[in-house]
């Protein structure tokens, strides 16, 4: 009897099943009428449709875009006295979202909340789709209520919101929609002010941009600060004001852009030399202290961010008394967080300056943008270019400048495997970690295992032996690729090309080995950045070439100029690119008087394929004189601007990075500022890295003149690098620096001094030499 009962529930299940599956296959056809059929069939087969049944005739015509017939479903499925699926909410206010039915839409999100539903998903699905089915003004109610209700949107949400309610011209809404993300606990980004600031800009009030544009730079955070484009809308604000002239603010934006240009340290040292020329002293204000207390002599210097090691442990609580925490007296950093800004010089707040690029990274990208240079040069000018070389020269040099410009692929270092490591090995892995490295090699062993399964549980990434970067040093390839010469700018070269007085080296035999040695798309990477004060490089890396631009003015640039670049030079002749982007019937009435211009004709190729026997036809036709050729350079004489691109950037070093840090240490001091005694451990540690023992005495004189003093331990650890380094002279003269000052030297350090000393230059770390 029970095997009888299985067999038939196991009947019921698989007639079951097949009705399903046919009704799903109708579903996602959109056959609501199929489904329907579906749904008789089973009653006829003494089967009760259940819920999935009816989702799934609900779900037929929600895909036909039929919202009255799905809610005809849906009173169908609660008459029968099935309880719907979550699902089946979300199809209806899909559906109704798409039809711009926002009210039906908010009373299916109430009969869920009567279901016990979690309706966030369904809310969220019923803002974006009445978003993007353009019913802006129900969106932004339907969001609101939800906020009202204690929903919280996603950030693609709010994002989309803000963009589109700043793209309709809904200052007010974005604001609002603004206000409830900040509420919800993610701030505002520079994103979501650039919104902002578009509707404000053709307000006509531009001093709500401008207060807008002084909370992002104020604004204390990375995330919210201003852009290029944040500047454009407020350009764009006040000179669309009409109440009075307004160059005045223009004037200051534009130098406040300026400002905000990423500098070096050499230009810093060379703005403190200047100061000093010129008698001034520096302000407390102008030191830029951050908050990791130190100042504009070492925020540059890696690692950023990071409060200096200075020997000793820190007491954070007393420094919170000096400071005046327990008085009031003691600043806080501005701008605070909040929708006011706040002036950075307003009484009891300090300036906290953003983010800086260290200087280390500012020149490897410098260096890398310049090497991107000469490599697109080459590919302009041809292999010519580099003189009588074999084609393995010109694929090397290639090579050796693509490497400079992305870099080595670096592949990942694994940890060997413990039962592989030799006792050495073990040591140095345990030793790395602060763990002991006495025992047998078993004892070892078991104490690596261990070691690297805490190190995964606690998600710490497991320790690897570090690896060098050597770098390659070829002098032949160095000489090669000091031929290549950067022409950016130079007007009277581009002249002279355009008088065919000069050609390019380019080989019209290039193979297509070699255009994909030259390709563009293998230089694009994460690390790329826009050269903003360089139109050369914008029309280099835009691909442009002499005949496109003529194509392109005269409307013929077509699907086979796109699809097939021709396999002509491409060279980045910007000044000629204006020119003949000029108004063609303001040249043509300026030339009817000397030779009439050709007719133009859309399906004819009229320019020379060679673009030397092009120029000669525009110079021929007056389409282009060469006495109009000029760069925003000629015009103010800012030909050491030319010359500053074009000159290859001096190479990174730890000691040219130290030198300059104590050069702007001692300019700071003569103007009257203070460095911080976290500036001076970072410029001793950067000089312990490079290493420059040279540099010992000079940094600690110019600490303790200060008034000072590092722990004994950074002392220690200057003493015994000097030892290593067979420095005995410099060893020896930071301890006589440390008794001077009053700063106790230990004894073992002292025996080390002494002992090494007497062996006459060698250190006494190292063992004795072997007796013969």
């Amino acid at each position: 009897m029970i095997l009888k009962d299985h067999w038939e529930v196991a009947i019921v299940e698989g007639l079951r099943l097949a009705f399903l599956e046919q009704l799903a296959e109708r579903a996602r056809a959109a056959d609501a009428a199929g489904v329907a059929d579906a749904i008789y069939d089973m009653v006829a087969a003494g089967l009760s449709p259940g819920p999935r049944s009816f989702h799934g005739l609900v779900a037929a015509h929600v895909l036909a875009g039929d919202a009255e017939g799905a809610m005809q479903s849906l009173r169908r499925e609660l008459s029968s006295g099935v309880r719907p699926l979550h699902e089946t909410f979300v199809a209806l206010v899909r559906v109704f979202a798409k039809k711009g039915l926002a009210t039906r839409g908010m009373e299916i999100l109430a009969a869920m909340e009567r279901y016990k539903y979690d309706i966030r998903k369904a809310w969220l699905i019923l803002v974006e789709e009445l978003v993007n089915n353009n019913y802006l003004e129900d969106a932004n109610t339907v969001f609101l209520k939800g906020t009202e209700g204690g929903l919280q949107g996603t950030d693609e949400i709010y994002d989309l919101l803000i963009e589109e309610d700043c793209k309709a011209g809904d200052h007010s809404n974005a604001l609002t929609v603004a206000y409830k993300m900040e509420a919800s606990g993610r701030m505002a980004t520079t994103f979501h002010f650039n919104c902002l600031l578009s509707v404000q800009a053709t307000c006509g009030i531009p001093e709500i941009a401008f207060a807008t544009f002084e909370n992002m730079e104020y604004g204390g955070e990375g995330y919210m600060k201003p852009d290029t484009e944040s500047y454009n809308w407020v350009i764009q604000a006040f000179t669309r004001a009409t109440s009075y002239d307004r160059a005045g603010d223009v004037a200051e934006l534009l130098g406040m852009m300026v400002e905000d240009h990423k500098r070096r340290a050499d230009e810093l040292l060379e703005a403190l030399e200047a100061m000093s020329n010129d008698g001034q002293t520096i302000a407390p204000r102008a030191m830029i202290l951050n908050r990791k207390y130190r100042t504009l002599v070492s925020t540059w210097i890696e690692p950023l961010q990071e409060e200096a090691d200075v020997g000793f442990e820190i007491d954070y609580v007393a420094r919170y008394i000096e400071e005046g925490g327990l008085t009031g007296e003691r600043k806080r950093w501005v701008p605070r967080r909040g929708k006011t800004p706040l002036d950075p010089d307003e009484f009891g707040f300090a300036y906290s300056n953003p983010i800086e690029t260290s200087f280390k990274q500012r020149c490897f990208e410098e260096l890398k943008l310049y090497h991107r240079k000469l490599l697109i040069t080459l590919r302009n000018e041809g292999p010519g270019i580099l003189g009588d070389v074999s084609e393995d020269d010109v694929r090397r040099v290639i090579e050796r400048l693509k490497k400079l410009v992305v870099g080595p692929k670096k592949n990942v270092v694994k940890p060997k495997a413990a039962s592989k490591m030799v006792v050495s090995e073990l040591k140095t892995e345990l030793e790395a970690q602060g763990l002991p490295t006495d025992g047998t090699r078993q004892v070892l062993y078991q104490r690596v295992q261990k070691a690297r399964r805490i190190n995964r549980s606690r998600g710490i990434p497991l320790w690897v032996p570090p690896v060098e970067d050597e770098e390659e040093v070829d002098e032949e390839l160095d000489e090669l690729i000091s031929r290549i010469k950067l022409e950016d700018g130079n007007t009277e070269f581009w002249k002279r090309r355009f008088l065919g007085e000069t050609r390019n080296y380019l080989c019209e035999e290039v193979n297509d080995e070699e255009d994909a040695d030259l390709d563009d798309d293998e230089l694009d990477d994460d690390d790329d950045e826009d050269d903003d004060d360089d139109d050369t490089t914008k029309g280099e890396e835009d691909d442009i070439d002499e005949e496109d631009v003529v194509e392109q003015t005269e409307n013929q640039a077509g699907d086979e100029t796109k699809d097939k670049p021709s396999k002509g030079p491409k060279q980045h002749l910007q000044m000629i690119g204006v020119q003949l982007l000029k108004d063609l019937e303001k040249t043509s009435v300026s030339s009817k008087k000397s030779k009439r211009v050709p007719e133009i004709d859309d399906d004819e190729d009229w320019f020379p394929e060679d673009p030397i026997e092009a120029f000669k036809v525009m110079r021929e036709t007056r389409l282009f004189d060469v006495s109009d050729m000029y760069t925003t350079a000629d015009a103010w004489g800012w030909t050491w601007e030319r010359e500053i691109k074009n000159k290859m950037p001096r190479k990174w070093s730890q000691e040219w990075e130290v030198e300059l840090a104590i050069k702007i240490m001692h300019k700071v001091i003569d103007l009257g500022g203070t460095p911080t005694i976290g500036d001076c451990a970072i410029i001793l540690r950067a000089a312990m890295r490079a290493p420059l023992p040279s540099a010992f005495m000079t940094i600690l004189q110019t600490t303790h003149s200060l008034g000072y003093k590092f722990g004994s331990p950074l002392y220690d650890e200057a003493i015994l690098l000097c030892l290593d380094l067979e420095e005995i002279d410099a060893a020896i003269a930071v301890v006589a620096e440390m008794e001077t000052n009053g700063i106790k030297v230990p004894d073992e350090t002292l025996d080390k001094v002494l002992a090494a000393k007497q062996s006459g230059g060698n250190s006494a770390l190292q063992p004795p030499p072997a007796e013969e």
